[in-house]
């Protein structure tokens, strides 16, 4: 048996962009464990932060970030992952304040990477994995970057996904990857079913669960990169 680890930016990141190969992994007997960065609480949320609460159809008084890992605890279970959730706050909760911030340069006063190396050195160092996996940071969100940042600070050697949906908007990359990892039937439907635990993301992302189904329906593989 094997372990893969992903270590996804945001919760959601990882199904939404290898689903179909963590559940591949999973199927074959391998133990998988999606380690997510940014998770923490902020209790009242302000300003940009609680647009992007409100954005997704939520009331102000919802516990947004509880409900994020329940969906994420969900979306793990469909495919007999486990998880594990670090504190750290996302880049709304950081500082940046528009949508266009969050896919721009990292704020000078953008501390997160020290502590977020720290910590992912500590967990993977842990979790002991024979395959690491992380974020390319196609579409350059800030978040993306700080993990693949921090993931090569940490000295180790991950594997790089493309992130989705970002990846339908950045389009195509030159380089080869790797690893190609053609979806099977079964691949594709646990990669939907996982996507679809992270309800609170579906409007938002892709105008409901009828979207996402037929975007999903049209991937063919998932794909890998050396750093």
């Amino acid at each position: 048996m094997r372990h893969i680890v992903a270590i996804s930016p945001h919760l959601d990141d990882a199904a939404f962009s290898v689903g179909g190969l963590l559940a591949a992994r999973a199927r074959a007997g391998d133990r998988v464990t999606i380690v997510t960065c940014f998770t923490g609480n902020v209790a009242r949320p302000q300003g940009f932060a609680l647009a992007c609460q409100l954005d997704k159809g939520l009331d102000p008084q919802v516990d947004y970030m509880a409900l994020r890992r329940k969906e994420d605890h969900a979306a793990c279970a469909v495919i007999g992952a486990e998880t594990i959730h670090l504190p750290f706050l996302e880049a709304p909760h950081r500082g940046y304040a528009s949508a266009p911030e969050l896919f721009a340069a990292r704020r000078m006063d953008d501390g997160m990477l020290q502590p977020l190396t720290y910590a992912l050195r500590e967990v993977v160092d842990d979790l002991a994995p024979d395959l690491l996996l992380g974020p390319r940071a196609i579409g350059n969100h800030v978040d993306h970057w700080m993990v693949r940042d921090a993931l090569a600070a940490t000295g180790r050697t991950p594997m790089l996904w493309e992130d989705w949906p970002y990846l339908r908007r950045a389009g195509p990359t030159d380089d080869m990857p790797v690893v190609r990892h053609r979806l099977s039937d079964a691949d594709r439907d646990a990669r939907l079913a996982m996507c679809e635990a992270y309800e609170s993301q579906l409007g938002f992302q892709f105008g409901g669960a009828a979207g996402l189904e037929a975007l999903i329906s049209g991937v063919i593989e998932e794909r890998l990169y050396p750093v």
